[in-house]
């Protein structure tokens, strides 16, 4: 673990309830103590499957402020305060740091990209305002611009940057990334279906979609890992992997929110360009979920 670890385990990636008018504040209570009573070691607010792109900044604030005094110190609590205005971000952050954040989640600046010297220099200028440790989360697919493990390496010394959300799925890459940096940064899984994968490399835990439906389930797949039994974490990681696949097969976070909506925990409601899942996806998901012993 490296210099103001986060945590050791899983955080969930959490939806937000939302409905017509709205966030849904009495389910967004209801599924922050239910994760926390499933012991789950922390919990991410306005991430991306928590729809923070799409929340007003009113919401935004909103959303962070519930959410932290509704844990009231039971777990980790980590805002994503990430965008891809800087100034913005870097706006926020001082806001979650104010209302008791114990870390931030910052994605790379999506749609704007950068280059590797331009993510220094983003990554630095919020960091430099942050007094909370950071996490820099690398997910390609959906900003369109990678952190590279020479970048990782320049960014690893600042003494609030202590963490990367890895969602690249490259596991060459992640290693040169270690390679690099040595223990100066924790390493999550941003992807549910190579949790135990990046344990194996020296990883810490995993920032979770999966964890919204299955936490205990999720929390128990690291901490066989974590007490040895890797044939244990790795049968866990195979045996949910159908379900891992059925929660990605629409972009994040229709299907979870799907599956969510399904358990009672919020409406079905997404707000545009996002759209309700496909039905014979959701059929599919489903199934799955009854397989796993959820009632839905």
């Amino acid at each position: 673990m490296s210099k103001n670890s986060l945590f050791k385990g899983v955080a969930t990636a959490l939806i937000t309830p939302l409905n017509e008018k709205g966030i849904d504040f009495d389910r967004f209570g209801k599924l922050i103590d239910w994760q926390i009573e499933s012991g789950i070691n922390a919990l991410v607010i306005c991430g991306t499957t928590g729809e923070g792109s799409t929340l007003s900044d009113e919401e935004h604030r909103a959303a962070l402020e519930y959410a932290v005094r509704r844990a009231a110190g039971r777990t980790v609590m980590i805002a994503g305060t990430g965008s891809n205005d800087t100034a913005y971000a870097i706006d926020l952050t001082k806001f979650a740091c104010e209302i008791g954040y114990d870390g931030m989640l910052l994605v790379t600046p999506y749609y704007n990209k950068a280059t590797q010297n331009g993510l220094v220099k983003t990554f630095t200028a919020i960091a430099d305002e942050s007094t909370k440790p950071c996490i820099l989360y690398n997910v390609p697919s959906r900003t369109g611009v990678n952190i590279e493990p020479a970048t990782y390496g320049a960014l690893a010394d600042h003494p609030m940057i202590t963490s990367i959300k890895e969602a690249g799925g490259n596991l060459s890459k992640i290693m040169e990334t270690l390679q690099i940096v040595g223990d100066r940064l924790d390493l999550y899984s941003g992807n549910d279906d190579q949790i135990v994968p990046l344990l194996a490399l020296g990883g810490s835990g995993v920032i979770s979609v999966l964890s919204n439906v299955l936490p205990r389930e999720t929390v128990a797949m690291c901490d066989k890992f974590f007490a040895g039994d890797l044939k244990g974490a790795m049968k866990m990681q195979l045996d949910l992997l159908p379900l891992i696949n059925a929660l990605f097969c629409e972009v994040n976070p229709i299907p979870v929110k799907a599956a969510m909506a399904a358990m009672g925990f919020c409406e079905d409601y997404l707000r545009l360009p996002l759209t309700s899942m496909e039905d014979a996806h959701k059929q599919k998901l489903l199934a799955l979920m009854r397989e796993q012993g959820l009632k839905v």
